[in-house]
């Protein structure tokens, strides 16, 4: 993804605390969230928009770690937000904050490269884990989501997993390994620890995974894992 206009690192885990901007048109959804994520000694939230197109401007002054953007928001709605934001700010992680049952944005939230999909009504640890983990760098999915997530997408396409089967034939035997734990949803440190390897190497497994996938981020190459039948149902 293109850098943006003058490039600053989005700060990370390893920079402080994870910071995130928090984007919800209803504000008592945003103190809640807010409230939850507060509680975490290790995430600040450093700001707050009430649509898309203040999300947009308050990411470019703060370049936090990660955008938690409602899906649907007046002015510029999250869709087209997260679509901005990966071309302006590629360090910041994009997580959707949803409420369940809304899937006909999952498709389009994919497209654009989200990391993430959590539900307003997790409870409290789920919020705090989901954005720990797209702030890592690993895609997260709230368990009450994911196998919607998966059964609407071979639904949309009827061939997915003859694809998604083909479509990984392509990877090394160590890059299957890699792509096993990754739809699984492990971050790349945790996939260094189980396989062996250096966070750095994992790393360069993942680019190439979605190099040769052709895919977006890590939750379409979780998403394919999941087609080829190599993840675990439940997994």
């Amino acid at each position: 993804m293109p850098l943006p206009e003058v490039p600053r690192p989005a700060s990370g885990p390893g920079d402080g605390p994870i910071t995130v901007l928090l984007a919800d048109d209803e504000a008592l959804v945003r103190a809640g969230v807010r409230a939850i994520l507060s509680s975490d000694p290790g995430i600040e939230v450093v700001a707050e928009a009430a649509d898309g197109r203040e999300a947009l401007e308050l990411a470019a002054r703060f370049r936090p770690s990660v955008a938690l953007l409602d899906i649907r928001m007046p002015v510029l709605d999250g869709l087209a937000a997260a679509r901005e934001l990966a071309v302006r700010l590629p360090g910041t992680a994009v997580a959707m904050l949803t409420v369940f049952g809304e899937d006909e944005y999952i498709d389009a939230a994919l497209k654009v490269g989200v990391s993430g999909f959590l539900l307003k009504a997790s409870a409290p640890q789920e919020l705090i884990a989901g954005v720990k983990a797209v702030a890592s760098g690993a895609a997260y999915l709230s368990p009450r989501v994911a196998r919607r997530v998966v059964d609407r997408l071979r639904a949309v396409d009827v061939g997915a997993p003859q694809v998604a089967r083909a479509a990984v034939a392509q990877l090394s035997a160590r890059e299957t390994d890699v792509l096993i734990l990754l739809g699984a949803g492990y971050s790349n440190a945790q996939i260094g620890a189980r396989l062996h390897l250096t966070e750095g190497t994992v790393k360069g497994h993942v680019s190439a995974i979605l190099l040769k996938l052709g895919a977006v981020n890590r939750v379409q190459a979780a998403v394919l894992a999941h087609h080829a039948g190599l993840v675990p149902p439940g997994s």
